[in-house]
């Protein structure tokens, strides 16, 4: 299995911004282990800050599942939500953050309603969780 975890604007700060919401670990050291915990699946990473980046990305994406963390465009981009919906591969939401618990403005996800399922609020280890989700998805 092929998958591609797909990260939104601000997520190239992992680490450094707002550490007491998102931690204090990079993405890339954290996407070297999740590799790791899952040498049975081939997992790429891309991060853009571009929303039309992100949706040319999904759009040429020649994978068996994503992981997308949209960040902020979550509650702003009908551009994502229509690409998630005119792909066939399934696409599972990722936040690293509890998104119910912040802001009002993040309780709506614009993306969430065509994706297989979503996952926040466990930390990085959400990507994990989306990755065993995808799997289990897949297999049955």
């Amino acid at each position: 299995m092929r998958f591609l975890i797909v990260n939104g604007p601000n997520l190239n700060l992992l680490g450094k911004r707002e550490t007491s919401i998102y931690g204090d670990e990079g993405f890339d050291g954290f996407f070297i282990r999740l590799q790791d915990s899952f040498s049975d699946v081939d997992l790429e990473y891309y991060q853009s800050n571009v929303e039309g980046e992100l949706v040319n990305k999904l759009q040429s994406a020649q994978v068996d599942g994503v992981l997308l963390n949209a960040a902020a465009y979550t509650h702003t981009s009908v551009a994502l939500r229509d690409a998630v919906a005119a792909i066939e591969t399934p696409v599972v939401e990722v936040h690293i953050s509890n998104v119910l618990s912040r802001e009002e403005f993040r309780h709506t996800s614009l993306i969430g309603g065509v994706c297989v399922g979503s996952i926040s609020g466990f930390g990085l280890n959400s990507y994990r969780l989306g990755v065993t989700a995808l799997v289990d998805y897949l297999n049955t």
